[in-house]
């Protein structure tokens, strides 16, 4: 389902000439918090589990999370939308990976960055995820919730009780 094209609904106040105030693209947080990870190991190294079973959980995580990131990213092309956050949104997509969380592709980056830490044998890039996490919540997440509780208003705000920011 698609909501808006144009002006906004509900008490938003339309479309604003820009986006969310987005300084930094997702990726690069988490890009940036497994390198810290992996230069950490550099110095000491912290192994992670290895055998066939992390092999697994480690291909697992990386193929679900680029699915679900690239699912996500698929419906906001199909609903002619931008994956960009600091570009304005021309609807506001609930449908697909979007009924069931706010945020997939946020979500699909965080189970890849999992498997690739799985992959890589250190457990260094684990215990930087949560700042990658913290960033994105407060320099990209709260800043989009912003810009769309503006531009659609009551039904951005009743979407928001209905479907968790994660999973």
């Amino acid at each position: 389902m698609t909501l808006g094209s144009g002006t906004g609904t509900g008490t938003g106040t339309g479309a604003p000439a820009h986006g969310a105030d987005v300084r930094v693209v997702p990726p690069a947080l988490f890009a940036a918090s497994f390198a810290a990870g992996a230069l950490a190991d550099r110095w000491w190294h912290l192994p992670a589990p290895t055998g066939r079973g992390t092999r697994v959980a480690a291909a697992t995580f990386l193929t679900a999370g680029t699915g679900l990131a690239a699912w996500g990213a698929a419906t906001f092309r199909r609903h002619h939308t931008t994956v960009i956050p600091h570009k304005p949104v021309s609807s506001f997509v609930t449908s697909g990976p979007y009924r069931f969380t706010r945020n997939p592709m946020y979500a699909g980056m965080a189970f890849a960055y999992t498997g690739a830490t799985l992959a890589l044998g250190t457990a260094w890039p684990l215990l930087t995820m949560p700042a990658a996490l913290i960033a994105v919540r407060r320099l990209v997440i709260d800043r989009e919730e912003r810009y769309l509780t503006d531009r659609f208003g009551t039904d951005y705000e009743a979407y928001r009780t209905r479907v968790r920011r994660w999973l």
